[in-house]
This record gives structure tokens, C-alpha cells and sequence, in this order.
């Protein structure tokens, strides 16, 4: 019997029930909430010490028990579908040891020494399973509890790298397996827009994944790059396979996107050695991995071994070891951004950790710290959140000394020494001076970068030496350098000074939308800066907009409404903007709406297929001009459905319920007759 489990029964109930418990309401959080409050490591801790109360007492085994159940239920707000063949987790190994084991299971089970394995990455995202039928994808579905998923096929179409039409020798029918992901880089640029739109941050891609994949609004989910990798199948009708390797190599074919890290292995020795030189090597990766996968490769083999009550006998998941570290916060430091927010950042005795030395740790707001009780000086457990960002996890109070020192956010503003004040119902501590340099020099952080202004060669160094120069007093100053003015400043050269000056030269056409973004305007994202831009055309007209003009517009509410129109109200932001139009600073968009008639008011469109005399954003910028809406679905209000080349169920559900068709040529005509937009 293991150390951790009780000798007495009575007590291992207890403690079974209270660790199922726990896992239950873990597990909603995480698979139906999208909201995990623990950390992986923390949780497959309790997970593994439940399985081993339950392999000491089998009669404690519950039918309700997490050990028993594979995933979460699916959440409300998108349709239950059940899968053709059931998606099972899989079991997991820690340590080379289990992987032994699990070799010799598996030579047990096929009275065999000799097994062929292949390893593939584990990658770090939100299972889907597809169903083609034809060769079309008829449907997408999140994994849910293994039996049944939430039909995601709208959000699934919006993602490039997954074939709404296969190619090649496809079967009548199959079911493919992926998992989709958020590269990294894609998920910096996310929690960027969302943090200049004072929205919550996602705490890692794979959550950023799941929260952009679960959107009811498919147009959201298209507007994020998520990517896919795709692993195995399910049931398939007229597809002869036999291994998995090749399997790999048929998906391919077909069109779809596999991981090309994948190896054939003829031991289980080479396995783990496989596994080992991955623990260093996945921070050079563009995604996120928590392990390695190990499969029999010959599927009559695993046909041979089949499943568990919850997890395929031929299938086993290697994963690296929690990259937690242990270390001391030296310090407690302030920052200011470019909202006046306060955030309190730990400095670290330095520590490596997933790959790089970490010497600073997020710690989020003041309420944070005094949950967690971290102190200055204090003993900490630290992780990487998503593999990216260092982040305090848990204090170790019992290795206080008494020297210890505990730690408040300052009454005045670190940088400019007014006041700090906490609005209520509100975390944030905000530096009350909107003139404070640190709002200045965070908001031209943001102004140049690639979704606002997108200024190449404006990083942080050469703006904190424009700032430190006097060459800059506001974005708008941008506009007014000089070749001879950045020469001078350090680390910049003749070349380098002459491409900046160009990139700033070409943003002044960036456009109204981009513009907006750029202005740092409290809850206006990319999306809502488009809307904007779009539905007004120039920037004065904004401004004069009332509040009720602007939330009668669908998708700008109250709290962006009253935003822009607090913003607009200040005198310095006119004198800003001012500023911008003397330095020819387009302050318009392309497509504006007019005044005039609108002839498509009331009406819905549906955009589906391949456009070609149009991008996609461009038909939607037409549609919206001339007074109608684009949705992202098909249904009985949908007035027209816009087909262009490879349209797939839309196009289907248009004919099914008699809605109105129109290809390319047909909406061309349909957009002529209406008056021009200017």
C-alpha cells in the first residue's frame, strides 16, 4: 500500500470523496468553464492520488469518480452532438519507469517482444473532432465528455489550415482527430488588444484557444489565428490503413495538416531517450507542448488491445515534469501602463525555468498579493503560465524567518508622484495625472505596434531615447522627426534612420480604423475600431457622435459608447487629433456610409465560399455601408446567402429553408443598383 494512502478505510472514503469532489469542480473549470483556478501539475497530483486510494480499495471505486470519466460535459450555448466513435483521454507517465510498464503491458497483452511505437508531440490545445462526408466537412466538435461535443463547425470553417474540401483519394465517410492551438505569437498579440481594451488576459494559449474556439460568434473566432494539428481517426468508410504512421502520412494526403516531429521506434529505450531530448528543445517551438504521445503503431494491434473504461490500452501520454521552480522575491517594483494601471511585478533571485532564467514573476494587483500573502523576502514556487509568462504560484510560509516584509501599492504614482486612487468595484490602482510619463511612454508602446499604427523600428529602446531626447512629447510628434533627429540616438544607424522615418512616413495611411486602436481609447478593440471607423468614415464625426448614436449601432455598448464619447469630450485628445491632421495623418476610412438611402437596412446577408472580386471584409464593409448585416450562420431571418467558390453547409442550409442564393456576379449587380458609397 502506498505512503499516501490510509491504512484505515473509513478514512480513505473520506479522503476519496473529498479528492473526487475536488477533481469534479477542477475538471468544470477547466473543461466547461474554460476558467482552470489550478495549476496541470497541481491537478494530476490529486488525480494520481485518488487512483492509488481506488487501486488500494476497489470497492471504492465509483462510477461518478474523475478516474472513471473521460474530459468534461460539453458547455451551454452551442449544440450537443454525439460522436460517431468515442474520444477517450489518455492514461499519462511521469517517468521512464511507467513508460517500462507500459511497454510491458502492451507486450503482455499481444504475447509479443517485439512492438513497433510511434511518438508524436503532445500539443497544448482543445481537441476536435471532424467529420467529412464526400470529402466536405459536414461537421466539427469540441471533445466534450468523450460521447458527446458542442458542434463548433462555423468557429472550425474560420480556421485556414483545416480543408473544407479534401483532396486526393478521400473516402466516402471519415472522422479525423486534431487538436487546435494558438501559436504563441498569436496569443501575445490577443492579450495585447485585450489588455488595451481593458479586458480580462488569457492566462495561456491553450486557454485562449478554447475561449476563441468557443465563441457564438464565429466572426470573433475568425478574426484570432488559430492552427491545427491532426493525429488519427475515428470511423472511415472505403480508407484501408494499417499503422498509425501511415495513417499520419493518408491525412496528409487528404489535405490536412500534420506535425512533422513525428518518429517510428522500435523500442521502448529509443522512446524515452526521444521523449528526454524534447524537455529542452520545445521552447524553440512556435506552440505550446506538455509531452509526448506513444502509440502502437500497427492499428491491428491496437484493435487487439482496445480500451479501458476510460483510456485506450495501446496509447499512453509522456509528460514533462511540472516546470515549477523554487526561489526568493528580493523585491516588490511598481510599473505604470499606459491606462495609469498600477501592476506590482516580484523581483526574483533568479532561477531557470522552462528553458531561460526567470528573475522577475507577475503579481497581478494588490488583491492578488494579499491572497497569495506574498511578502518581500519571502520563499516562493514560481511557474511559467502557457510556457511564457513567470508567475508566483504559492508562498512557502513555513520557511519564514521573521525578516520578511509585507507590501502595499504606493498612494502616489511612482513615476510622477500624484495621487493613486482604487475606483470602486475595481482591482486596478490608477496613477491619477493622465500627463504622467509612464501613460506617455506606454501608450506610444502601443500606438506604433502591429495592430495599431504598425511602425517598423519604433520598439520600446529607440522610443524611451526620443522620450529621453525631448524629441517627443506625443504620438503626434512621431510625425514630425527627422533623419538628422534619430541619427544620433544610440544603436541607431544611417540606414536604420532612413527606414524609420520611412515606416512613420507610411503610417500616416494606416487608415481611420487603425487610428482609433492606436488612440488607446478605453475598451475600444480592434473590432470595435473598425465598426467605428466604418460606420462613420472620419474622425469628426465620432467625435461629435452622442452616446445614443453610438450604442444604436449593433456590437458597440454602453461602456464602449461612453468611452468614446468621455474621450472626445477632453480638449487635449481634440488638440491631439488636431495635431495629427496638421502632419497628414489619414483620419479617414475607405468606405464610409452616406447619408442617403439604405437600401439593404433590415437585411441580413451570409457570406460563404471563396470571393473573388471582394476580400470578405470588403463585401461586409459594402453590405454594412448600404444599412444591412452580416451573420455568421444561416437561418430562417437570413435574407441572402452570398456564395462564392468551394461554398460548403451554408450554401446547403440557404437551399434547405429557400433562403435566397446569389453567387459572386449576382451580389455584384445586387450592389451596383444601390447607391454609391463614397
Amino acid at each position: 500500500m502506498s505512503a499516501n494512502v490510509p491504512a484505515d478505510k473509513k478514512e480513505a472514503a473520506r479522503q476519496a470523496a473529498a479528492l473526487r469532489d475536488k477533481l469534479n469542480y477542477h475538471s468544470h473549470r477547466y473543461y466547461v468553464l474554460d476558467a482552470p483556478e489550478i495549476a496541470d501539475a497541481e491537478f494530476d497530483a490529486l488525480m494520481r492520488r485518488l487512483q492509488a486510494i481506488e487501486a488500494s480499495y476497489p470497492e471504492l471505486v465509483a462510477p461518478d469518480s474523475p478516474t472513471q470519466r473521460v474530459g468534461g460535459a460539453p458547455a451551454e450555448g452551442f449544440g450537443r452532438v454525439a460522436h460517431p466513435t468515442p474520444l477517450f483521454s489518455l492514461a499519462n507517465a511521469l517517468s521512464f519507469d511507467e513508460l517500462q510498464a507500459f511497454d510491458a503491458r502492451v507486450k503482455s497483452g499481444l504475447g509479443t517482444d517485439k512492438v513497433e511505437y510511434v511518438v508524436e508531440l503532445k500539443i497544448d490545445g482543445l481537441a476536435v473532432n471532424l467529420v467529412y462526408e464526400d470529402g466536405k466537412l459536414v461537421r466539427a466538435a469540441t471533445r466534450g465528455d468523450g460521447q458527446y461535443g458542442e458542434d463548433v463547425t462555423a468557429n472550425v470553417r474560420t480556421i485556414r489550415a483545416v480543408p473544407l474540401v479534401l483532396h486526393g483519394d478521400y473516402p466516402r465517410s471519415i472522422e479525423v482527430r486534431g487538436e487546435i492551438y494558438l501559436p504563441r505569437r498569436e496569443f501575445e498579440r490577443i492579450n495585447k488588444s485585450r489588455e488595451a481594451a481593458e479586458e480580462p488576459l488569457f492566462a495561456n494559449p491553450r486557454n485562449a484557444a478554447a475561449g476563441s474556439l468557443r465563441q457564438l460568434d464565429s466572426r470573433v473566432t475568425a478574426e484570432r489565428a488559430l492552427d491545427i494539428f491532426v493525429y488519427g481517426v475515428g470511423v472511415r468508410e472505403g480508407a484501408e490503413l494499417a499503422t498509425h504512421a501511415g495513417t499520419l502520412a493518408y491525412l496528409a494526403s487528404l489535405g490536412f495538416k500534420t506535425n512533422p516531429h513525428y518518429r517510428v521506434f522500435a523500442t521502448i529505450e529509443e522512446v524515452a531517450a526521444y521523449c528526454e531530448s524534447w524537455a529542452d528543445k520545445r521552447a524553440d517551438l512556435a506552440y505550446d507542448i506538455d509531452g509526448l504521445v506513444i502509440k502502437v503503431n500497427s492499428l491491428a494491434d491496437q484493435a487487439a488491445l482496445g480500451f479501458t473504461a476510460k483510456d485506450p490500452r495501446w496509447a499512453i501520454a509522456f509528460k514533462f515534469p511540472a516546470e515549477q521552480a523554487v526561489t526568493v522575491v528580493e523585491d516588490i517594483i511598481v510599473s505604470v501602463g499606459r491606462t495609469g494601471v498600477l501592476t506590482p511585478t516580484a523581483i526574483l533571485k533568479p532561477v531557470r525555468l522552462a528553458g531561460s532564467t526567470v528573475s522577475r514573476a507577475t503579481l497581478h494587483n494588490e488583491d492578488s498579493i494579499r491572497d497569495k500573502d506574498v511578502r518581500i523576502g519571502d520563499t516562493v514556487v514560481v511557474h511559467k503560465a502557457g510556457e511564457i509568462i513567470p508567475e508566483v504560484v504559492a508562498v512557502l510560509a513555513e520557511r519564514r524567518t521573521g525578516a520578511e516584509r509585507e507590501f502595499a501599492l504606493p498612494a502616489e504614482c511612482p513615476e510622477c508622484g500624484s495621487a493613486v486612487v482604487r475606483q470602486p468595484g475595481e482591482a486596478a490602482h490608477k496613477c491619477t495625472n493622465p500627463f504622467c510619463p509612464a501613460i506617455l511612454r506606454e501608450g506610444l508602446f502601443h500606438f506604433v505596434s502591429r495592430d495599431a499604427m504598425d511602425i517598423d523600428g519604433l520598439g520600446p529602446a529607440v522610443i524611451t531615447s526620443l522620450l529621453a531626447a525631448g524629441l517627443v512629447k506625443d504620438a503626434a510628434d512621431l510625425y514630425s522627426l527627422t533623419k538628422e533627429q534619430v541619427l544620433p540616438l544610440e544603436r541607431i544607424g544611417e540606414k536604420s534612420a532612413q527606414n524609420l522615418i520611412e515606416a512613420i512616413d507610411k503610417s500616416r495611411q494606416a487608415g481611420l480604423a487603425r487610428l482609433l486602436f492606436a488612440l488607446g481609447i478605453r475598451f475600444v478593440g480592434v473590432k470595435a475600431a473598425g465598426i467605428l471607423a466604418r460606420r462613420f468614415g472620419d474622425i469628426d464625426r465620432i467625435a461629435a457622435a452622442t452616446a445614443e448614436e453610438l450604442t444604436a449601432i449593433e456590437e458597440i455598448g454602453p461602456k464602449i459608447a461612453g468611452s468614446v464619447v468621455t474621450w472626445f469630450a477632453v480638449p487635449a485628445n481634440l488638440a491631439l487629433i488636431d495635431k495629427f491632421r496638421r502632419a497628414g495623418v489619414k483620419l479617414t476610412e475607405e468606405r464610409v456610409e452616406t447619408a442617403g438611402p439604405r437600401p439593404f437596412a433590415g437585411k441580413t446577408f451570409v457570406l460563404t465560399g471563396t470571393l473573388t472580386a471582394l476580400t470578405r471584409s470588403e463585401a461586409t464593409a459594402r453590405i454594412e455601408a448600404l444599412g444591412g448585416k452580416v451573420a455568421g450562420s444561416v437561418s430562417k431571418k437570413t435574407d441572402y446567402v452570398v456564395a462564392g467558390e468551394e461554398a460548403g453547409s451554408k450554401l446547403d442550409k440557404a437551399r434547405a429553408l429557400n433562403v435566397a442564393v446569389l453567387d459572386e456576379a449576382a451580389f455584384g449587380e445586387l450592389l451596383s443598383s444601390a447607391p454609391d458609397v463614397v
